[in-house]
């Protein structure tokens, strides 16, 4: 009798034991791979994400620095161009005191009672003021013979002639000035005109 109810315990000893077995069985293998899929996926997301923004990042800094090299490439320039042009304002209250020491020598060059002394004086103050001129490139247009170009020539008149080309400087009345490449001030010119042939000129 006993042993037959030692039997029994032994036997739901076993099935409980099985049945423990069988709800601790490891998950299926195409659950597991469904995981593990999933979790690829999303690493790639984020690695993807990633990349993107250092894309993004690394394009921002690009146009940083090409915006920054554009600024110092700007900046240089206007530095030189402030270098260059400083004393303009200089020059041009110059260019007026030039003028009148011109004429000065070419009245008293015309003028034979005039004390010779005076006229070299004032020959060689000009002389120096240019020199000082040429130091800051500054340097008078050459004009008479040219034709008239509006940015650089001043027309003060307009004279019908045969002996110069038409639209051509044949005299300069105030000479023009350069500053590097820059108009400092215009030269003042008279320009000539081809004349009008009258009705029988015309005819023949």
């Amino acid at each position: 009798m006993n042993a037959k109810k030692n039997t029994k315990k032994e036997s739901e000893t076993v099935k409980g034991c099985a049945d423990d077995t069988i709800s601790n069985k490891p998950p299926d293998d195409k659950e597991q791979e469904v995981k593990t899929d999933d979790t690829i996926d999303e690493l790639k997301a984020k690695l993807a994400s990633k990349e993107q923004e250092a894309k993004d990042t690394y394009d921002r800094f690009l146009r940083v620095s090409a915006d920054f090299e554009n600024y110092k490439k700007r900046s240089e320039r206007q530095m030189d161009d402030f270098k260059k042009f400083a004393n303009e304002s200089l020059i041009k209250e110059l260019l007026p005191v030039v003028d009148n020491l011109e004429r000065a020598l070419i009245t008293s060059a015309a003028n034979e009672q005039s004390n010779q002394t005076i006229v070299e004086g004032v020959d060689l103050t000009i002389k120096n003021i240019l020199k000082v001129f040429d130091k800051f490139s500054v340097k008078p247009m050459e004009s008479l013979g040219k034709p008239f170009d509006p940015a650089f020539h001043q027309a003060v008149i307009h004279e019908e002639t045969d002996d110069h080309p038409d639209n051509t400087v044949f005299k300069e009345l105030q000479k023009g000035y350069l500053m590097y490449d820059r108009l400092l001030r215009p030269a003042m010119v008279a320009v000539s005109k081809a004349k009008t042939k009258s009705d029988g000129e015309k005819n023949e």
